[in-house]
């Protein structure tokens, strides 16, 4: 879903870019969880090869839905880790316009 992982440092943060497609009739805000949750996937591991699943969202605050065609830029860091769960915060913004902030688990490794 991630275009272009522009910036990250393993176990501390990443941030990317997605840029919306104009070919779908409208992008459901719950792809934006799903973004952040990938990106925290890439920001969480410090081994290349180690994966990942979502274990829940802890909160989730949605600004407006995004507009087709937009770029949008997705930013998490780690905010603590404790076994091989990750708490992670995210955020998704358009020019300084945020339309999502949210908190969730990332487990590491299977399921």
């Amino acid at each position: 879903m991630l275009d272009r992982v522009l910036e990250q440092q393993p176990g501390s943060f990443a941030r990317a870019r997605y840029r919306t497609s104009a070919a779908l009739r409208s992008m459901p805000q719950v792809l934006l969880v799903e973004a952040v949750a990938q990106l925290s996937g890439v920001a969480a591991v410090e081994r290349q090869g180690d994966g990942g699943f979502l274990a829940t969202i802890d909160r989730a605050s949605f600004g407006r839905p995004p507009v087709l065609g937009e770029t949008l830029e997705v930013e998490v860091r780690v905010v603590k880790a404790f076994g091989r769960l990750c708490l992670m915060e995210g955020r998704v913004t358009v020019a300084d316009e945020e339309l999502l902030n949210v908190t969730l688990t990332l487990g590491i490794g299977p399921l």
